[in-house]
């Protein structure tokens, strides 16, 4: 799919952009926002072009505005009497979002590379799987998610479109990773970029603790187990789906429910027996004339490791069972 064609459907897909409708592209003078500009015109978008100007770098920032206004028709914003708190990175870039609030829908240049340099910062420094979003909260979108920066160096060429390079980028820490660790994990295997890609969730997240006890209810062999999730919700895995509730297992046609806690859903594991008996598991279901094929899949009720209850066999007070 050509370049344009990716940006429209990723653009429609996610609802960044009313179809033809306005928005103001927050230009750099780089290659990536500079293709962003040129490509919502071409997809028939009505596009301005801001610039904001944080006179960090002297001459070379003066002449960063001076090519968004001449080049890209773009407003510029003097910021660079404006103070800055924390991290300059990301003090620089929210300051350019407050700067630009109220002026409508904005869009930035963002790209597929920058997602994995945000990625490996956030892993490294709070252990986030947390991306750059499609769209903040104070609706500033990113069009270019899908798009890696090779490809809008290689759009501006093929369009002759010139654009600036930030010569303090490799002083900044995206700039060590750019430089240094992506390379290494290019060396490691060849799609690192796009696999770390995948990582991204846009999707609400769950409490940490609670993500890891599902990971873990996952990660179980059995066939069934219930794992309580706290504020007395609990989550069911039963072989590949789980379940969350307050209420009763389902088991196949089998539901069940249990007074007492501890007690947990599976099936059949070698060597089961019932508790405080010597009786095996295999024992039970031959008595019942249990057909040998339904075995495996026939649910058990243990504590620990011991079989308390047997839907339809064996009884047990604290487990109440019915089938459909």
């Amino acid at each position: 799919m050509e370049l344009l064609d990716r940006i429209e459907a990723h653009v429609r897909r996610h609802e960044l952009i009313e179809p033809g409708g306005e928005v103001i592209c927050l230009v750099s003078g780089g290659a990536d926002s500079t293709c962003l500009w040129h490509a919502l015109r071409a997809l028939g978008y009505r596009v301005a072009a801001l610039h904001v100007n944080h006179g960090r770098r002297g001459g070379e920032s003066d002449g960063d505005a001076r090519f968004c206004r001449e080049r890209l028709g773009a407003d510029v914003v003097d910021a660079s009497s404006s103070p800055l708190q924390g991290n300059e990175e990301a003090a620089l870039r929210e300051l350019r979002y407050s700067l630009t609030a109220g002026r409508g829908l904005r869009a930035t240049g963002h790209t597929a590379s920058d997602q994995v340099e945000t990625l490996l910062y956030r892993l490294a420094a709070s252990g986030s799987t947390r991306g750059i979003k499609v769209r903040r909260e104070d609706g500033v979108v990113r069009p270019l998610l899908g798009v890696w920066r090779e490809e809008t160096e290689a759009y501006c060429r093929g369009h002759g479109l010139e654009f600036r390079v930030d010569s303090s980028n490799r002083d900044t820490l995206r700039g060590l990773i750019r430089e240094e660790l992506v390379p290494l994990l290019r060396r490691l295997h060849p799609a690192a970029e796009q696999n770390l890609v995948r990582l991204v969730d846009e999707r609400p997240r769950l409490p940490r603790g609670m993500e890891e006890t599902l990971l873990d209810l996952l990660s179980s062999r059995d066939g069934s187990k219930s794992v309580d999730l706290g504020s007395g919700l609990k989550a069911t895995r039963e072989y590949d789906r789980i379940s969350l509730g307050q209420g009763p297992v389902r088991w196949g046609p089998w539901t069940i429910e249990a007074s007492a806690p501890h007690l947990e859903v599976r099936g059949r594991r070698p060597g089961d027996r019932l508790a405080g008996r010597r009786r095996k598991l295999q024992d039970v279901f031959v008595d019942a004339k249990v057909p040998r094929a339904e075995r495996d899949s026939w649910p058990v009720v243990v504590s620990g490791k011991e079989v308390v209850a047997v839907p339809g066999i064996v009884e047990d007070a604290r487990v109440r069972v019915s089938r459909a």
